[in-house]
């Protein structure tokens, strides 16, 4: 079995998958200073009661955009798997696209693991939107390589910015408002988010064609892509395990570059 580790800003989500199955996925808030012995007895817990072992995880693979958490998930890894993690965007891992921007190392792992999905799964020319902490749009070109992208605010951190700088607007929840014009505060401010990125989702995708000169399928991932899938027309498909079956295929590229089992229990770091 595979541990396959997607580090993002606001989760941590563990995967464990089997060939092409993913047997279960675990969430976690990220918290930079969690622990290696935190973090396995909390993934061992989760995983027994899915009838699963961590004695049987042979491989592990990681991305992350928050370099302080890494050290504890290899750790995780090394101590507690016995495994050398392979880590996206270290020289030794192989991730089989091109990487045509200005500063290749700079671009967060996460949308380059989704790059390698996409082309995979879908081919080229694609934008992929991801819906996380922020939003990215990120442009796969016809050879599978990643051609750079946009990055904005995202929705919570939207919503979160609007509570926090104007004293009179409360915290509320994200969702579709039955009408655009609010009548009230609340409805006011659904409005401006929800409908506001319809029309950047739909504005941003036809300027990306509109500028290639070339029409793109558009697929969107992350947690609240589902949440604007009915809204839009500019989006093609919703595919909510892009980024596993992405570092599934990185680990299958690669997994020759892990090493062997470590058989010292200690930490080599």
């Amino acid at each position: 079995m595979l541990l396959a580790i997607d580090a993002g800003n606001t989760n941590i989500v563990f995967a464990i998958t089997d060939g092409e199955r993913t047997l279960a996925q675990f969430r976690a808030s990220t918290k930079e200073g969690r622990t290696a012995d935190e973090y396995y007895v909390w993934l061992a817990q989760l995983m027994e009661l899915q009838g699963l072992k961590a004695a049987d995880i042979d491989g592990a693979i990681i991305a992350t955009v928050v370099p302080q958490a890494l050290f504890n998930l290899q750790r995780l890894c090394r101590k507690y798997l016995k495994r050398e993690p392979l880590v996206v965007g270290e020289d030794n891992v192989d991730l089989g696209i091109a990487i045509r921007a200005d500063r290749p190392k700079a671009v967060g792992a996460d949308r380059l693991v989704n790059a390698v999905a996409a082309h995979a799964d879908y081919g080229g020319n694609l934008i992929l939107i991801d819906f996380g902490t922020a939003t990215t749009f990120d442009i796969v070109g016809a050879d599978g390589a990643y051609e750079g992208g946009i990055i904005a605010p995202g929705v919570n951190l939207s919503m979160e910015a609007l509570h926090q700088a104007a004293a009179q607007l409360p915290r509320i929840a994200i969702e579709r408002p039955q009408s655009v014009v609010g009548r009230d505060t609340i409805p006011a401010m659904q409005s401006g988010v929800f409908w506001g990125y319809i029309a950047m989702i739909e504005g941003l995708v036809a300027r990306i064609q509109a500028e290639l000169g070339t029409k793109m399928k558009v697929i969107g991932t992350g947690g609240l892509a589902n949440l604007f899938r009915h809204s839009t027309t500019a989006i093609d498909e919703i595919d909510g395990d892009l980024t596993i079956r992405g570092l599934r295929y990185i680990w299958a590229r690669n997994h020759h570059n892990s090493g062997p089992p470590l058989v010292d229990p200690a930490d080599p770091a």
